[in-house]
């Protein structure tokens, strides 16, 4: 059986699974070194370029890049004819290498499948779902996912290290430095350090952050803290809006700056502050929540509020499906009338800084 996720694990996942389908969307915002823009990217046959990056629904390599290739897409195809000089950094939904890279591949993907016909004359280092090396590698391979695959055209020049729940190796496959399972792979790629803790500390450290977060707002923001729970509990529905709308636009936003070169500035910036945003939005839905659920007993303490609620929803975490659901939810209406709240505080004359008369 696997680890349970936790409540945060959870959530971070939802808003990265968010991003990336966005990332397609956005599949028209691409960069190429022809400066094509459009649903897919395309190396054709016989084609030169010095380098390729792109944000695309599919790249796709028929002929020479004499640079790297690096770029986020549904699918990166490498054909047969295709040759790659550099390096290829990749995150997609599927990445299949059937011709040549002369430097190292650096993925992370659902599936990845370096097919008979597939060359990396550099490493190899792979996170994703289904791995598959059926190809040369002349170099080292880390293979880190659900499951890993040795085909048996497979010959690894060098060592080869997985980690997965299902490994497979064919009759026919080479491998001079030998198999070597680590688990401390733990799906990490180069850059990346991946330590294994058991689920209920990850539970333990965000029930503590997220109430450190929200007595520090309480404490140095009070009146705007209760507007955005007011907002949240009785609004709830203008603010889920908002909060969608935030969840799905601004990202859009940001990546049609980070292609600029005057808004990539802007973008870095916007980024951490959009973070920020989810996060103090998520505490402020669970004090909100908190807070109404405590009417009931008629108690008025803001303290018990936030403890109830950042509590509360650490427990309902743990349910499978339902807790995920009532995380997400609870982070739209949270994120909503914190948004909403801000600007209603922008469009006003300004007000006394809290704590100073």
């Amino acid at each position: 059986m696997l680890p349970r996720a936790s409540h945060r694990t959870r959530r971070i996942a939802s808003i990265a699974a968010v991003f990336v389908v966005l990332l397609s969307l956005v599949s028209g915002v691409a960069a190429a070194q022809t400066g094509q823009f459009g649903d897919t990217i395309v190396v054709a046959e016989g084609e030169t370029v010095d380098g390729l990056e792109g944000v695309a629904g599919t790249i796709v390599v028929r002929g020479t890049v004499t640079g790297d290739v690096s770029g986020a897409a549904g699918t990166i195809r490498i054909t047969e004819t295709g040759t790659v000089e550099g390096n290829v950094q990749a995150a997609a939904g599927t990445v299949i290498v059937a011709g040549t890279v002369e430097g190292d591949v650096q993925v992370g993907a659902g599936s990845f499948d370096l097919t008979d016909t597939g060359t990396v004359v550099g490493n190899l280092d792979d996170g994703a779902g289904v791995v598959t090396v059926d190809g040369a590698v002349e170099g080292d391979v880390q293979a880190a996912g659900t499951s890993v695959r040795i085909g048996p055209n497979a010959d690894v020049g060098g060592e080869f290290r997985y980690d997965a729940e299902t490994f497979e190796r064919g009759p026919g496959a080479t491998v001079a430095g030998g198999v070597v399972r680590d688990p401390s792979l733990g799906g990490a790629t180069d850059g990346f350090v991946s330590i294994s803790v058991p689920s209920w500390v990850d539970d333990v450290y965000s029930f503590f952050a997220d109430l450190v977060l929200g007595i520090v707002l309480l404490l140095a923001f009070p009146r705007f803290s209760e507007t955005v729970a007011d907002r949240t509990i009785d609004g709830a529905a203008s603010a889920g809006v908002i909060g969608l709308v935030a969840l799905v636009g601004v990202p859009i936003l940001l990546v049609i700056a980070l292609i600029t070169i005057v808004g990539i500035p802007f973008a870095l910036v916007g980024i951490v502050l959009f973070a920020l945003s989810l996060w103090v939005g998520s505490v402020y839905g669970q004090y909100a929540v908190g807070r109404w659920a405590l009417s009931v007993t008629e108690s008025e303490s803001r303290w018990v509020a936030l403890f109830a609620g950042v509590l509360g929803f650490l427990v309902i975490g743990l349910i499978p499906i339902v807790g995920g659901l009532a995380e997400f939810i609870v982070l739209l209406l949270g994120l909503g009338a914190l948004l909403s709240s801000l600007y209603g505080r922008y469009r006003r004359e300004p007000e006394p800084i809290e704590g100073i008369e």
